[in-house]
C-alpha cells in the first residue's frame, strides 16, 4: 500500500520540478545544482518571502512581512497569481476543510484516558447549521458523565474537537501534561477529565450544571483559517452553569506552534484557574 504523501509537501516537490525545467528553460548552458527534495514526513516551514520584483520600500516590506503570517506580496505572473501561490493557498484551504470533517486520534484520547460523550449535533452538516446542538450532551452522554466523574471538582477539563480535530491531535499532547503540572504547583485539584464530540464553547454550561465544578476549563478547536488549521483555545469560566453569558468567559486563543506555544498555553492556563478560584469569577470581571 502506498503511503499518503502531506499535500503541503506534495506540493513543495510539484515546485521543486516546476523550477527545474523553468531554470533548463531559460538557460541550458547554466548547470543546475541538484535541489533537496522536503522529508515527506515533515510540513514545510517557509520564511515568508516577498515574490513583488524591486519593491519601492523593500525595507517596509520585510517589516511587514514579519509582523504577520497574512499572504502579502505574493505579486502574479500577467494578470494571474503566481502557480506557486495558487497551490499554497489550495492547500491551506484543503486543510481548513479536513480539520472540520476530520476525528480527533483516537489513540490520543486513549493516551490521556479520556471517554467520550457527544452532543446532539448528530453529524458534521447538522453542526454547521446549527450550533445549538452541539451546546447540548445526549442524553447518553450525561449518564456516562454522572457515572464516571465526580460532581463538584475544583477544576473540570474537557476537551473538544469543534471546528478543528486537528487541533486537539497538534496540541493536545502538550498542552494538558503542561496544565496538569501548573494545576499541582497551584496545589489544584482535577475532576476526571474527558473528550466532547461535536462540542460548541457553550458546552461548557451543560457540563457545569451537571458536575458544579469551581471552574471548568474547556480545551476546544478553533474555527480553522488559511493561516492555521490546527490552532486550540482555552475557554475557562468561574461555575459554568445555564445562563452563562460570553463575557463570563475567559479565553486564550491561538494555541498552537505558530502562536501561543503549546507548553506555555497549558501552563498559563492554570495561573488564570488559580487566580478565577482567588477572585471567584471570570471574564471581564477577572483581574489578570
Amino acid at each position: 500500500m502506498n503511503q499518503a504523501v502531506p499535500i503541503d509537501a506534495l506540493v513543495d516537490l510539484v515546485m521543486v520540478e516546476l523550477e527545474k525545467k523553468l531554470s533548463v528553460t531559460v538557460s541550458k548552458e547554466e548547470e543546475i545544482p541538484p535541489t533537496d527534495q522536503p522529508d515527506l514526513d515533515m510540513p514545510s516551514e517557509e520564511e515568508p518571502q516577498s515574490q513583488v520584483p524591486s519593491p519601492k520600500w523593500e525595507e517596509g516590506m520585510n517589516e511587514l512581512l514579519a509582523s504577520t503570517p497574512s499572504r502579502i506580496g505574493v505579486w502574479r505572473t500577467g494578470t494571474r497569481a503566481l502557480t506557486k501561490e495558487v497551490l499554497k493557498f489550495r492547500r491551506d484551504h484543503a486543510a481548513a476543510v479536513d480539520s472540520i470533517y476530520g476525528e480527533a486520534s483516537q489513540v490520543l484520547l486513549d493516551q490521556f484516558g479520556l471517554f467520550t460523550v457527544e452532543t446532539r449535533y448528530e453529524n458534521t452538516e447538522n453542526y454547521l447549521k446549527r450550533p445549538d446542538m452541539g451546546r447540548i450532551v445526549t442524553e447518553e452522554g450525561v449518564a456516562l458523565i454522572q457515572q464516571k466523574c465526580s460532581k463538584h471538582p475544583q477544576v473540570q477539563i474537557v476537551v473538544s474537537d469543534g471546528l478543528s480535530a486537528n487541533a486537539v491531535d497538534a496540541n493536545l499532547a502538550d498542552v494538558y501534561p503542561s496544565l496538569l503540572d501548573s494545576l499541582t504547583a497551584y496545589k489544584l485539584s482535577t475532576g476526571t477529565p474527558f473528550f466532547v464530540r461535536g462540542g460548541r464553547v457553550a458546552v461548557m454550561d451543560h457540563i457545569g450544571e451537571i458536575l458544579q465544578p469551581d471552574v471548568l476549563v474547556l480545551l476546544i478547536g478553533e474555527r480553522p483559517g488559511l493561516v492555521s488549521s490546527k490552532s486550540l483555545s482555552a475557554y475557562i469560566c468561574y461555575k459554568p452553569r445555564k445562563g452563562t453569558v460570553e463575557s463570563d468567559r475567559t479565553v486564550i486563543s491561538n494555541i498552537h506552534r505558530g502562536g501561543t506555544p503549546p507548553l506555555e498555553g497549558g501552563a498559563h492556563i492554570g495561573t488564570i484557574v488559580q487566580k478565577m478560584l482567588e477572585q471567584k469569577t471570570s471574564g471581564v470581571n477577572l483581574e489578570i
